[in-house]
């Protein structure tokens, strides 16, 4: 029976819209892009006040042709939230009558993607539409009917990490996205979780890069003696200070002592086997059961039935993320407690209160 005879008009234009939705939802973040392309954030930032659409294409550098084309850039960011609008009075000669005029102004969204932000945004965005990550996504129907490891292997010939140190922009791009991430990992953790780290003397930050996290947490707790495991390219140039030291390693080999290992949005990159071989080398560096050594876990914790809507689905973008482009997933609390029976621990607290990630403490 055709699926005309079984439902309304109303309900086949319905559906008929959420396809055209899905279908064309790639144009947000291409028109984002734009924007952030020419500088549309730090445009308005830097007028110091909400901008007329006048001004603002008299700031860009583009071609008279296309002016007419700004309007319609900034109506679907503003519909989408990365902007506002107001009506603003507007003067253009002496003498004459002041006309309202439509204003753009910066939202805390927009506010994310300024060039010299401190809690920055751009690069994870901008990293994500690079044709690099892209591409795979055409091909993952293809990847799901042969044994290839992932859609990315499968396209480029080479793994995701391999595939990001041998392209100069999509290193830099990602590299400054784990960064702006620990900065804001540091407001957060540091500022509204520091009940987490009272009582300890030494911890290790795991994949720890240049050390964002570690340093805030050796400067806020300096009875704590930290260091940071990360590869030899990763590391080579640190600094170390009083009571943080960087080492050169490999978290599957093995993990320097402390009676606490910090893994920040590390294990969602790894398939559970590789998870499981983790979380051994975590608890073979914890000293002793008795002095209240720990694992802590960035991570997130999906299809909790207390998340909004919208979060949770930004989640479900994240684990088919690490589908395409890894062998890991984001994972709910009972695929995390089988990780963490399966590497030895005992028990375990779960506490949402890093967005959409949860920070989870595991005892051996």
């Amino acid at each position: 029976m055709d699926v005309g005879d079984e439902v309304s008009a109303n309900e086949l234009l319905q559906a008929h819209g959420l396809i055209w939705n899905c279908s064309l939802n790639f144009i947000k973040p291409m028109s984002l892009k734009c924007a952030v392309e020419l500088g549309i954030p730090d445009i308005i930032n830097n007028h110091g006040q909400p901008i007329t659409l006048s001004k603002l294409i008299s700031s860009l550098p583009i071609h008279s042709s296309k002016a007419h084309c700004i309007y319609r850039l900034m109506r679907i960011l503003v519909h989408s939230g990365f902007f506002a609008t107001q009506k603003v009075d507007n003067k253009i000669d002496e003498g004459e009558e002041e006309e309202e005029e439509e204003a753009y102004s910066l939202t805390i969204a927009s506010r994310l993607l300024l060039k010299d932000g401190p809690w920055r945004a751009t690069p994870f965005f901008l990293v994500q539409l690079e044709p690099h990550l892209m591409t795979p996504w055409h091909f993952v129907s293809t990847w799901l009917q042969n044994s290839d490891p992932t859609p990315f292997e499968m396209v480029h010939g080479k793994t995701f990490w391999d595939g990001v140190g041998d392209e100069p922009r999509l290193k830099y791009l990602f590299t400054e996205a784990m960064a702006t991430d620990s900065q804001l990992m540091v407001k957060v953790i540091v500022e509204e979780c520091k009940q987490v780290f009272e009582g300890l003397t030494s911890l290790v930050d795991v994949g720890g890069g240049t050390g964002i996290v570690a340093k805030a947490i050796a400067k806020t707790f300096p009875n704590i003696m930290c260091t940071v495991l990360d590869l030899p390219y990763v590391v080579a140039n640190s600094q170390g200070a009083k009571n943080l030291n960087f080492i050169a390693g490999d978290m599957f080999k093995e993990i320097p002592p402390a009676n606490a290992i910090l893994l920040k949005w590390i294990l969602h990159d790894w398939s559970d086997e590789e998870a499981v071989m983790i979380l051994k080398r975590c608890r073979e560096a914890i000293w002793s059961k008795e002095k209240g050594e720990k694992v802590i876990i960035i991570d997130m914790v999906i299809e909790n039935p207390k998340m909004d809507k919208k979060s949770a689905e930004t989640q479900l973008y994240f684990d088919m993320l690490m589908m395409v482009n890894l062998t890991g997933r984001e994972r709910n609390q009972k695929e995390w407690e089988s990780l963490f029976v399966a590497a030895g621990f005992s028990h375990y607290k779960i506490t949402p209160i890093v967005g959409l990630r949860s920070l989870m403490e595991v005892y051996p």
